[in-house]
């Protein structure tokens, strides 16, 4: 492999065909890092390399928790130098990557009003990798009056191809926050008119995850063990349906605390009964959210740490009036998938190609977000 130094080595990958990619992810359920190369020339996935994740520790967690919601200060300086050193820890160990994409830690998210803030330097990594570094994806799309998230309904695209989709199928991801994406892939491009729609559905595993850290101590509720054995409150249930946020049209996005009154609602409840009334709310707004999908879709595939839990995929297939079904059902690792999504993007954005659209995220227009940096022009 001949590397080349400073905009040179970012204007040959854009030449270039294939390009193996190396994409990293923290998401908002705060547990690790997670990374994997993709080869791929931007519009079509060749195949899948190898992934790592690194866990975060209960005292790196904190840090992290400590900074969610806010915007400046000493919390997020903490945060933003712990995002630097646990990703550079991470993909040093990736020498076949050529180029890299860093989404960041999420801290905040408020796209009508503050923005949205994605901890981690992406010129610093670019410095401690030595290759390129496609950072910040978000800004560019916000900026445009896009939500700007959801970021992977654009790989999911790619990845309908992948499998050899044809018929519209959903891809439903449930970290932090959940996510739907609805992808036609009949369609050429994903940015063309009616080939995907995509929108957050709902809080996921954060209030579960917050409410089991705070009560016991557990970072998740392994297995569901805990709400298998609770009620699901119905009336909770029905005043968390009634906020307007499932009644607005897509695309919408949320912050990883907008529905943190969620614990309250269960705050008098068992533990086993609160997880289960929890783990229900998330079920429960997924479907909702599909009642936005164009057409029925052929299958729902789930990926995230949602997908691990039995009792959130009980409760989903008795919602939904289609099949449910991890993401390694058809071939993919829904450990990974966001992390793969980056890698992704950041090929696209080193050629000059849209990453979001009007129906991803509300932007105007289809928009290629991200900052490059390259070694040695930090």
């Amino acid at each position: 492999m001949i590397w080349l130094k400073g905009r040179e080595m970012t204007r040959a990958i854009a030449k270039t065909g294939r390009v193996i990619a190396l994409g990293a992810m923290s998401g908002t359920s705060l547990d690790g890092v997670d990374a994997a190369l993709v080869e791929t020339d931007g519009e079509r996935i060749f195949a899948f390399g190898d992934s790592g994740y690194r866990p975060y520790s209960e005292a790196e967690r904190a840090v992290l928790r400590a900074g969610l919601g806010h915007w400046s200060g000493p919390e997020v300086e903490a945060a933003g130098v712990l995002t630097d050193q646990v990703h550079a820890e991470l993909l040093s160990g990736f020498p076949a990557a050529q180029i890299v994409g860093f989404h960041g830690q999420t801290l905040a998210h408020a796209p009508r009003r503050q923005g949205t803030l994605q901890v981690g330097d992406g010129a610093a990594l670019a410095e401690a990798l030595g290759r390129p570094v496609i950072w910040d994806f978000r800004s560019d799309d916000v900026a445009l009056g896009g939500e700007g998230a959801p970021l992977a309904p654009f790989f999911h695209f790619a990845c309908a191809k992948y499998i050899g989709a044809t018929r519209p199928l959903c891809f439903l991801n449930l970290g932090g926050v959940g996510n739907l994406t609805y992808v036609d892939p009949r369609f050429e491009r994903p940015e063309d008119p009616g080939a995907l729609l995509a929108f957050d559905t709902g809080p996921a595993n954060a209030p579960l995850n917050d409410l089991l850290q705070a009560r016991l101590g557990l970072p998740f509720d392994k297995d569901g063990a805990i709400a298998r054995k609770g009620q699901v409150e119905e009336g909770a249930l029905e005043l968390f349906l009634a906020e307007g946020f499932f009644a607005k049209m897509p695309p919408k996005s949320l912050d990883r605390n907008d529905f943190a009154e969620m614990v309250e609602l269960v705050g008098e409840l068992s533990d086993a009964d609160a997880a289960a009334t929890l783990t229900a709310m998330c079920a429960a707004a997924v479907a909702q959210g599909m009642e936005h999908c164009p057409a029925p879709p052929e299958m729902v595939l789930v990926t995230g740490g949602g997908r691990q839990n039995p009792v959130l995929m009980e409760m989903l297939r008795v919602s939904l009036d289609c099949p449910v079904k991890p993401v390694e059902d058809v071939g993919l690792d829904g450990d990974m998938l966001e992390a793969q999504a980056f890698a992704h993007l950041a090929v696209r954005v080193a050629r000059g190609m849209p990453t979001s659209c009007p129906g991803t995220t509300g932007v105007r227009a289809c928009v290629g977000g991200g900052v490059v940096s390259v070694p040695g022009e930090g």
